[in-house]
């Protein structure tokens, strides 16, 4: 019955929920279409079947996990050679650091999001964006892999200016180290022939390119995504752009001398595959 499930949803379930007679099946089970499927719980209440998939089955209602995809070509090889820096920065922490890099951008405007309220629907969330012009601001930052140490510049623009900056940032930021991998996409800012030029006044510096599209191998986009989630959805500073501004800073230097948490939040610590490669059974 389990095979059966995996299979997903077939002429069954179609029949017990298309509104028309040319109606295509449903991509997901539901107790419904399960109960429709299988002959042998055909009378069974919805609640009857869930005990039966609980039970009998055990079978469970649970998330679906994504399945990555990179079309880049060299992905593994790519791949295998962040974690070879990674293992290497775990080795010989004195000499060696490895950071990912990566850039957001974020607006004035709150995002919508859910949050414990009263339950009138005049009480519903409010993201409220009548009191002020949107803004706009961008970041740039580099955590490291090892200890959740976070650099960061902000701006109006984040384009090659900036992006030189936080190299020399950087080399700054770790003076003893030998060898600095900086793990970054293919933003096309990144290759640009005026920040390769300035990068050979960084020897120290060397770019380890992600695959095309492989946002999973850089684990700060969860940083930004615990930005979003923490500061930037729901609040209340539409009109006070500063005050906004200073509380993202805010957030960002909690991680100034390191997180275990950070490091625990991007899959840095834990079974993920980039942590065995910094942490190997």
């Amino acid at each position: 019955m389990l095979e059966r499930l995996r299979q997903g949803p077939a002429e069954e379930a179609r029949l017990e929920v298309a509104v028309t007679v040319d109606g295509p099946p449903p991509s997901r089970w539901t107790l419904a279409t399960i109960r429709a499927t299988f002959d042998s719980i055909r009378g069974y209440t919805l609640s009857g079947v869930w005990r039966w998939l609980r039970k009998r089955v055990g079978a469970k209602l649970r998330s679906a996990r994504v399945q990555q995809y990179s079309p880049d070509p060299e992905y593994k090889r790519k791949r295998c050679r962040l974690k070879r820096c990674l293992r290497k920065a775990a080795k010989e922490p004195e000499r060696v650091v490895l950071v990912f890099l990566d850039e957001m951008g974020y607006s004035c405007w709150p995002d919508a999001a859910r949050d414990w309220i009263g339950e009138l629907p005049a009480e519903s969330p409010l993201a409220d964006r009548q009191k002020s012009d949107n803004h706009l601001w961008r970041i740039v930052g580099a955590m490291n892999a090892l200890t959740g140490k976070v650099n960061y510049l902000d701006g109006y623009i984040v384009g090659r200016a900036k992006l030189i900056q936080m190299y020399r940032l950087l080399c700054r930021a770790y003076p003893k180290a030998e060898t600095i991998y900086v793990v970054q996409d293919n933003w096309s800012i990144h290759t640009h022939d005026d920040v390769l030029e300035a990068l050979a006044a960084y020897p120290q510096i060397q770019p380890v390119w992600l695959p095309t599209y492989a946002p999973w191998l850089n684990p700060i986009e969860k940083l930004w995504r615990w930005l979003r989630e923490d500061v930037l959805k729901l609040h209340r500073l539409a009109s006070d752009w500063q005050a906004l501004r200073h509380r993202v800073n805010d957030f960002l230097d909690q991680f100034v001398n390191g997180s275990i948490a950070l490091l625990k939040y991007t899959g840095l610590l834990g079974d993920g595959q980039l942590a065995k490669a910094l942490h190997p059974p």
